[in-house]
């Protein structure tokens, strides 16, 4: 009699744990299986171009006026001064945008200036980043540079840790209203399957689960 209450509270306990990891896991499942898969390339990157954030370094060649060109660092408030250009917005702007209201700016002191603007430290505000959270073996911020992809990704960050569920991770994609797509990593670093590398998008966030078991 004893032995049958002891083998009952003792199912009482377990099935409920049982279960417990069974919806865990089903729930895992579901969620996975609920994201598309990322597409391989964008159609968005053809014609990207970098806009300026603060924390950023632009090289300023003027034609002709090499007094006039510098290297200057874009400001937390997102602005540049040179000695004859102060206080001008470069933050939110691409590189041919900026050199054309330098241009502008300049026209009142010199004859046809022409200018050409390269960022050459970049910094990048937040929609112009890679972000890569969870179990990267170092987690961190990336620069966006164009036709970035996945594997580039895992490069930079040194791959994936013991705990990952690489083929669980999914990219958050900030340019789609935060759409999440779900992504191979595990097939592509563990198995160089290069059929899961896809393109990455600036403002994009990677995020790697840890497995259960």
């Amino acid at each position: 009699m004893n032995s049958r209450i002891g083998r009952s509270f003792a199912t009482r306990l377990i099935l409920p744990f049982l279960f417990c990891l069974l919806g865990v896991a089903l729930v895992g499942c579901k969620s996975i299986g609920s994201y598309a898969p990322a597409p391989s390339t964008s159609a968005a990157s053809a014609d990207y171009s970098y806009v300026i954030g603060p924390g950023d370094t632009i090289n300023i060649t003027v034609w002709r006026n090499p007094e006039l060109s510098m290297s200057v660092p874009v400001r937390p408030d997102g602005k540049i001064s040179t000695p004859l250009v102060q206080d001008l917005v470069a933050m939110g702007k691409d590189p041919k945008t900026l050199s054309r209201d330098i241009e502008q700016e300049l026209s009142k002191y010199i004859r046809d200036p022409v200018v050409t603007v390269i960022v050459t430290n970049i910094v990048g505000s937040s929609s112009e980043q890679v972000r890569v959270v969870g179990e990267a073996t170092r987690p961190q911020t990336l620069p966006y540079k164009h036709k970035m992809t996945l594997l580039d990704v895992m490069i930079a960050v040194g791959g994936l840790t013991e705990f990952a569920d690489g083929n669980a991770a999914t990219i958050l994609r900030t340019a789609e209203a935060n759409k999440q797509y779900s992504v191979r990593l595990k097939d592509l670093v563990k198995r160089g399957d290069i059929s899961a590398n896809v393109e990455m998008r600036p403002g994009d966030v990677l995020v790697i689960p840890q497995s259960w078991f």
